[in-house]
């Protein structure tokens, strides 16, 4: 089911074992920051990014590579080479996406290949590419899904926060994806069911305000939503959960990724800024929380969990 009615979904929710499949990737994927510049055009609707004065591409690409080192710690994890035409192609997890269904089900499918759509031409450009795709189809073996030449904005792991151990999809709808495009991703990952809600004005993906750390905790920011209710309701169906105040949220506190069942990784940044009672939660949960210096990438509007493309 894909609904924007928040009782039913957590209804269905509240049935849907932990079986989908693994909760955490096997590996992960990076884009370098070649070309690292202020995209005008992604500027438009990121009220996160920083005027191009603020810009460093030196320490942008150095941080990188201690990202790429930090996160080989937990997971094998790969760098392809960035493009100067393509500013923004640091955050691959918005336009190449992965899926994995358990084997063990009936209904499982094949390993597959998401390609996005990108609302903004100069993120159109990354989808292109054919060495990520051929990487993906002909080493890897996995089936291709491109959304990419479809006219509704579908933005994958930047707009979906998907709970990967139950199947399920937390989609915020803005500039960046459209409702068709919410049911685009709803069927190319193979949900079981997807809640499709508003971001609050001003925010441009779900998943700078909502993270399902390895299917049991969640670090939701209230104020992102267009109904702060729908940030608890989700909150609800964990076990460990964590609301974040506004100076978390522009921290990217709500920008965190699992890459390991026993680990959180996010920037230094949104580290320093945790709340006691959210880290208390993450202790709680069992996580060992990882803080990478990103300060020169967020520049760009985003942060460590829009850096990683992940492979399941």
């Amino acid at each position: 089911m894909i609904t924007r009615d928040v009782a039913a979904f957590v209804a269905t929710a509240r049935a849907c074992a932990p079986d989908f499949g693994p909760a955490t990737a096997r590996a992960a994927f990076l884009v370098a920051p070649d070309g690292f510049a202020r995209a005008q055009e992604s500027a438009s609707d990121n009220r996160y990014m920083a005027a191009a004065s603020g810009f460093d591409p030196a320490r942008a690409l150095a941080q990188h590579r201690a990202l790429h080192v930090a996160l080989s710690r937990l997971l094998p994890t790969v760098c392809f080479a960035g493009a100067d035409d393509t500013p923004d192609a640091l955050f691959p997890n918005n336009v190449f996406a992965t899926a994995r269904a358990d084997a063990r089900r009936p209904e499982a499918f094949a390993p597959r290949l998401v390609v996005g759509r990108m609302r903004h031409a100069v993120r159109r450009r990354e989808a292109a590419r054919g060495d990520i795709r051929a990487f993906f189809r002909d080493a890897m073996g996995y089936e291709e899904v491109d959304l990419s030449t479809q006219p509704h904005p579908c933005e994958l792991t930047g707009a979906l926060v998907i709970d990967r151990a139950r199947g399920l999809g937390y989609c915020g709808l803005s500039e960046r994806c459209d409702a068709e495009g919410a049911a685009l991703l709803h069927a190319a990952f193979g949900l079981r069911a997807t809640l499709a809600f508003d971001l609050a004005p001003g925010e441009y993906h779900a998943n700078v305000v909502l993270a399902v750390l390895a299917g049991r905790a969640v670090l939701a920011c209230p104020d992102g939503f267009a109904d702060a209710s729908v940030a608890t309701s989700i909150a609800g169906l964990y076990p460990h959960a964590a609301l974040l105040g506004p100076r978390e949220r522009q921290a990217f506190a709500g920008n965190a990724i699992s890459l390991s069942p026993q680990s959180v990784s996010m920037s230094a940044t949104a580290r320093r800024a945790l709340a006691p009672e959210t880290g208390a939660m993450l202790d709680a949960a069992g996580f060992t929380v990882q803080g990478v210096e990103l300060d020169a990438i967020e520049a760009a509007g985003g942060s460590l969990r829009c850096c990683v493309a992940e492979v399941f």
